[in-house]
């Protein structure tokens, strides 16, 4: 078990999150239960799912996580680009929120990349 507050790539999704959240809070209301509340979630889910593998038992069950939350973190920039195309978000606040996303889908990758032979062993 590792502490996942330890994970640079845990830090960054956390900081991505409540940026997320103060991007979609001029979104319009009636998008609470729509776009606002699927961007919120697909977020939170790249540092939840990291947490959750962290506090799992070996390496190979930390990587499916890792995969996990790389598939959030892809579902999150199609939010993003959805909200950008709606008018909900504008072109610079996009740009940084999907580099940001971008950033830590290689993160994402890298620490899958490092897991993968003790997962590779354990399947």
């Amino acid at each position: 078990m590792k502490d996942y507050r330890d994970l640079e790539v845990w830090r960054r999704s956390h900081d991505l999150v409540l940026a997320v959240y103060r991007a979609s809070q001029c979104f319009p209301n009636d998008e609470r239960f729509g776009l606002t509340s699927q961007l919120r979630r697909s977020a939170a889910s790249i540092p939840a799912n990291l947490a959750e593998g962290c506090g799992r038992h070996s390496d190979a069950e930390l990587a499916r996580y890792v995969e996990i939350s790389h598939g959030s973190a892809s579902e999150t920039e199609y939010h993003l680009l959805l909200a950008r195309d709606l008018g909900f978000l504008e072109a610079g606040a996009h740009e940084s929120l999907a580099d940001e996303v971008g950033q830590i889908k290689r993160m994402l990758g890298s620490l899958f990349r490092r897991l993968r032979p003790a997962s590779s062993d354990n399947s």
